[in-house]
Order: C-alpha cells, then sequence, then structure tokens
C-alpha cells in the first residue's frame, strides 16, 4: 500500500479546520501547522506544504528545514521563482508575500524560530547547512 500524501495533507488540513489550526489526534497531535500553497517553479501548478510556523509580529516565519534533507525544499524554489502564496493558519486564509532572509536577520530568524519550534534544531544538524529563514507577510484575506 502506498503512502497518498495529498489525501493525509487534506485529512490534517481538515483535523485543523475543525480544531482551531490545531492538529487534535495522531503523532502530531497538539501540533499548529500553517499550509503553504505555491506555483510550481517548474511546472506552474499549485504546491501545497504543511510547516511548522513561529511569528514575528503580524508575519509568520517558517524554515526550509526539508525535514533535514541536505537540499532545500522545494516550496522555497517556488517562492524564488514566485514569492506570492496562499496560507493558511490558525482558522485564517490569506494571500501573502514571501521574502527569504539573509545574514545576520537570517541567522535571528532562525534563533527566534528555535524558540518557537525547539524540534527544528535536530534538522539543521542533520542537513548539515544553514535552514533558509523565509518572512510571510499577508497581504488580503480570502
Amino acid at each position: 500500500m502506498s503512502f497518498d500524501k495529498e489525501a493525509f495533507e487534506e485529512q490534517v488540513i481538515a483535523d485543523m479546520r475543525e480544531h482551531g489550526g490545531v492538529i487534535s489526534s495522531g503523532p502530531m497531535a497538539g501540533a499548529r501547522l500553517l499550509a503553504l500553497t505555491t506555483t510550481g517553479a517548474k511546472t506552474g501548478q499549485r504546491r501545497r506544504a504543511l510547516l511548522f510556523f513561529s511569528k514575528d509580529g503580524a508575519e509568520y516565519l517558517i524554515a526550509g528545514t526539508a525535514s533535514g534533507s541536505t537540499q532545500d525544499p522545494a516550496w522555497l524554489h517556488n517562492l524564488e521563482a514566485d514569492p506570492t502564496a496562499s496560507v493558511e493558519v490558525d482558522g485564517r486564509q490569506f494571500e501573502a508575500s514571501a521574502t527569504i532572509a539573509e545574514g545576520p536577520e537570517r541567522d535571528r530568524l532562525w534563533q527566534q524560530h528555535l524558540g518557537a519550534q525547539p524540534q527544528l534544531a535536530a534538522h539543521a544538524e542533520q542537513s548539515g547547512r544553514a535552514i533558509p529563514m523565509v518572512r510571510l507577510t499577508p497581504r488580503s484575506e480570502r
């Protein structure tokens, strides 16, 4: 039996919607995730990723850990090509502009993000790379 990623994501999103943005069951029970939808840089098709997040004021922060892979996640490449994304989080749906942080700002955001999501530290160690940090600035509610 193969894993159906899309069906899994739909189930997680439905659970989040039903429980105020919090996953209510399974191995990620209690987690708050953000659903990010980007436009594929190569295909032009909509692509979704479920990500841990933190906040910096009114903006949302996401980290390109790719679960500890040595490669950046595909969604990061998509945002480099088109920084407009759709976001669903905490019962809100909105369009956002993505900015990839660099230098000292990236370092500051990564440390701040680890304060909210300490489990991601292992991903950085495993990957052997600086984890990209992305700032999502809400533009318009849907």
